[in-house]
């Protein structure tokens, strides 16, 4: 059977050779010179054709359908099952980017075994193709935008890192962003967005023109993770955001497509538009930048914007018919995408790309699905727990009612941008899974409810465990919700709807204990809640694993580690203007109030503490003991400031380790601190880049000035 097969094999190959007409049809060409070759032998239309999402087959030629548009934020999205894993801020949370290099591994191979069913099967769809467009690594500035819960956090530096680990891990990189051996081809195509300078509000993106942004955070905030992953990761692709950038939409800015993309960071790869962007340069009533569609063609053409997603690009014959833009412009933007889809072995014999002998069963398969549930662990972060009620004793005299909507609803837990798990485990589950003696009493997260219905049916409980916060129902992407708090899938204020505020009042009132386990998609204000729950369980979105997940933590099976990537404020009372994008004030980089939980926080259910840190030959270290009587994860943390930067961060995370201990265990943790690590903003000249000098390096297991120790380094 085997000898059988490798002469089909060899048959197929010699076959595929003898039908070559073309140069680009030369598997043994370089990807470049192959595209060169194909992009002269097309139509003016046929070029239009293929700058679209949704390529066709050109028959003539041989070249197959290509679908640019895919989904991949935690797990394959929109194309039946797969591997779900928790919503991209709860991976953010497990500050594992060794894990999450694993997770994407993961769905890249899910994406290249469902790519290879549906061209086997005549069936390549939208969502179907080897295009994906992720991470998403805007920085979540503000916590009332809805898309914030796609993004990996507030700061630069970890959302740069967990970043590379998904462009790595769904092109078939190692972790430091090489091609992994063995294959010829890229595994998938990643995209970086949404460059640039891109969060909120989601009611005014269409319109909204970000036009006296500083150059400091410009570059020192909003740019950093891009230029990790264009010059670290090589990602294959960046798409350009919906909003005006200084007067120009993003997909027509030569500032940030040329200038920065290209000139400075030498970007290789393809921009792609996000969908109905194009659209946005003429329709009324947007940021009508141009007047007809052809001349929105000819603006994005122009500036390097390569693929639409949308139909504006089928009038760009009219437009190069016109003058308002050249072929050989169009040229340009067609070989870089071209290039990209012969460096994926998109033209050529299954025979040749290994990446398609992937087997269909990876799909949702048992390792896969491991990991999600080790993502799930890694992402709880206990913010509270007083008393010491958590983990709660695994005994059947224990009476336990579990109170609220959010225990019950799978779909909440897949988060939004969502594949179809195989099962669901939901937070009841994982707790009946532990205890048999459990009540569960609805509640629902908005609307009427007497609180006093509620007290009355958990009058004999030991315990509440309130499974509460929103939804991807209430929060997302541009969304028609009318609910009280909420706006087009922003929020307008951060604190836990009425409802549910109302009812944990009561319980606390009647004397019970109360467990508050949080799932949302961003930081929710929960200064009351402090104060009438007893522990707060921080769930996120958790996947298709987070019951079993959050009731090992709940339970003691699991200690928790995860730690905040965002601040979590008190109110909205310490949020600046949403709509304003400068810096002041936001994130615990500037933000000089008092939070309620502060970035880089969570408890565990020991206790760690830390030696005098060092710094020394470009690198930190600093002995870390667990003083407590359980083993657990510690993340160690290292932020810089720069004393004489008066107009800077007052303190920038630039490292970070997780360090595994035994009870009584102390080890020495490394992390390291080249240079390069100390750059930031330069006034004098205007550029990012490393000032000699004095800096303070500070250690410890939170952004919180009281978790830290402080030492002076000077950088020469």
């Amino acid at each position: 059977m085997k000898k059988l097969q490798i002469l089909l094999s060899a048959l197929l190959l010699s076959a595929s050779v003898q039908a070559q007409q073309y140069p680009f049809q030369d598997p043994n060409l370089p990807a470049s010179q192959r595209a060169e070759d194909l992009c002269k032998r097309l139509t003016l239309e046929e070029k239009a054709s293929l700058m679209q999402n949704n390529s066709p087959a050109i028959g003539r030629l041989g070249i197959p359908r290509f679908e640019w548009w895919n989904e991949a934020l935690h797990g394959v999205g929109r194309n039946g099952t797969a591997t779900v894993f928790p919503i991209t801020m709860g991976m953010a949370a497990s500050w594992d980017d060794d894990l999450l290099l694993r997770v994407f591994t993961a769905v890249s191979d899910e994406a290249r075994a469902k790519n290879t069913l549906a061209r086997r099967n005549g069936r390549l769809e939208q969502y179907r193709g080897l295009s994906f467009w992720t991470p998403n690594i805007n920085i979540f500035r503000d916590p009332r935008w809805g898309r914030g819960q796609e993004t990996y956090g507030e700061d630069p530096y970890l959302t740069a890192v967990m970043g590379r680990a998904v462009v790595n891990g769904l092109q078939g990189q190692d972790s430091r962003g090489r091609a992994l051996p063995g294959s010829r081809y890229r595994k998938l195509l990643a995209c970086a967005k949404h460059f640039a300078v891109h969060s909120g509000p989601e009611w005014s993106r269409h319109q909204m023109d970000i036009e006296s942004l500083s150059p400091r955070d410009l570059y020192e905030t909003y740019l950093p993770a891009f230029k990790s992953l264009v010059e670290d990761a090589h990602v294959a692709e960046v798409m350009c955001a919906y909003q005006r950038f200084e007067g120009q939409p993003c997909c027509g800015s030569n500032k940030l497509l040329q200038q920065i993309l290209r000139e400075e960071w030498h970007f290789g790869g393809l921009v792609t538009s996000d969908c109905g962007a194009i659209s946005d340069f003429w329709e009324p009533g947007r940021h009508e930048y141009v007047k007809t569609p052809e001349q929105a063609s000819a603006k994005a053409v122009a500036v390097g914007t390569d693929v639409e997603c949308g139909n504006v690009y089928a009038k760009l014959p009219d437009a190069v018919r016109a003058g308002l833009v050249s072929e050989k412009q169009m040229d340009t933007s067609l070989k870089r995408l071209l290039q990209a889809r012969f460096e994926l072995g998109d033209f050529d014999p299954d025979s040749l790309v290994s990446w398609t002998r992937i087997p269909a069963s990876c799909i949702a398969s048992d390792e896969h699905r491991g990991l999600a549930l080790q993502m799930a662990r890694e992402s709880v972060t206990l913010l509270q727990n007083r008393g010491g009620i958590l983990p709660l004793p695994k005994n059947a005299g224990l009476r336990i009612a579990v109170v609220g909507d959010n225990a019950v609803d799978s779909t909440m837990q897949w988060g939004n941008y969502n594949g179809f798990p195989r099962h669901t485990v939901t937070i009841l589950d994982g707790i009946r899974s532990q205890s048999n003696n459990v009540r569960f009493v609805a509640c629902p997260l908005t609307g009427p409810q007497e609180p006093a219905a509620i007290t009355a049916q958990v009058q004999d409980a030991d315990v509440v465990i309130f499974v509460g916060g929103i939804s991807p129902r209430l929060e997302g992407e541009e969304m028609p919700v009318s609910v009280d708090g909420f706006r087009g899938g922003d929020r307008t204020d951060i604190e836990l709807p009425a409802t549910q505020r109302a009812v944990i009042k009561a319980l606390h009132e009647a004397g019970k204990k109360v467990v508050y386990v949080n799932c949302s998609g961003s930081a929710i204000g929960l200064v009351p809640e402090s104060e009438h729950a007893d522990a707060i369980l921080q769930a996120w979105y958790p996947g298709e694993k987070g019951g079993q997940a959050v009731a090992e933590v709940l339970f003691g099976d699991c200690n928790p580690s995860g730690k905040l990537p965002v601040t979590f404020y008190r109110d909205a009372s310490q949020l600046p203007d949403f709509s304003d994008y400068s810096m002041r004030g936001r994130t615990y980089r500037y933000f000089s109030g008092r939070p309620l939980y502060p970035f880089g926080f969570g408890l565990s259910y020991t206790t760690f503490a830390y030696g005098q840190p060092r710094y020394a030959q470009g690198t930190v270290t600093v002995a870390v003991t667990n003083t407590g009587r359980r083993a657990g994860d510690e993340i160690v943390q290292v932020y810089i400031r720069r004393p004489a930067d008066r107009q800077g961060p007052i303190k920038s995370l630039r490292g970070f380790a997780r360090v595994s201990l035994k009870a009584g265990e102390t080890k020495t943790v490394t992390i390291a601190m080249p240079r390069e690590r100390f750059e930031t903003w330069d006034e004098t000249t205007n550029t990012m880049r490393v000032v000699s000098g004095k800096y303070t390096v500070m250690v410890g297991s939170s952004s919180a000035e009281s978790n830290l120790q402080s030492i002076n380094v000077t950088i020469k």
